[in-house]
């Protein structure tokens, strides 16, 4: 079942002294959570409004509005943040790593089952899927159009076809 409300980050500390916290996305890249007015706290039950947001290194810098003060900003330190699903459009093709965990990964051609889709890397040049199967050996896959033949969310399933010999170490 898709989710309302995705993790997106994790506020890690405060900066300055005027109530700015620092976040740790989780996210592609971290301008991603500068498009947004509105966050969540309390996996969806708490909206925060942002009035401010910048990059800083490799975090992102948010002004929450009614948090003024470094005391106030420390309370929400190790909190997660949270986007509404429907206030991110996405392109046909793409997909919240969210929403592929828990697929089954099959074989396009076989049928053979692989496994279940258990985690997903991000290594710059493409995302590695990682396959689990009980009583195998964990699987990787890279997510590229050559192997990753169709992605079906709603029915719980990828298709892919593995290049050859990218299996041929396996069980």
């Amino acid at each position: 079942m898709k989710q309302e409300f995705l993790e997106t980050g994790k506020i890690v500390a405060t900066h300055g002294v005027a109530g700015e916290v620092r976040v740790y996305p989780w996210c592609d890249s971290p301008d991603f959570l500068l498009d947004f007015d509105t966050l969540y706290l309390e996996k969806g039950k708490r909206p925060v409004q942002i009035e401010n947001a910048r990059l800083h290194k490799n975090v992102v810098i948010l002004k929450i509005a009614g948090v003024g003060t470094m005391d106030e900003a420390l309370r929400l330190r190790d909190k997660i943040l949270y986007v509404k699903r429907s206030d991110v459009p996405l392109e046909p093709g793409e997909y919240f790593v969210q929403d592929l965990m828990g697929l089954r990964v099959v074989d396009a051609d076989s049928g053979e089952e692989y496994g279940i889709l258990s985690e997903v890397s991000q290594t710059g040049a493409n995302d590695v899927y990682h396959i689990q199967k009980e009583g195998a050996r964990e699987k990787l896959i890279p997510a590229i159009s050559d192997v990753v033949v169709k992605t079906d969310v709603d029915g719980g399933v990828m298709l892919i076809r593995p290049l050859k010999g990218l299996f041929d170490d396996e069980d």
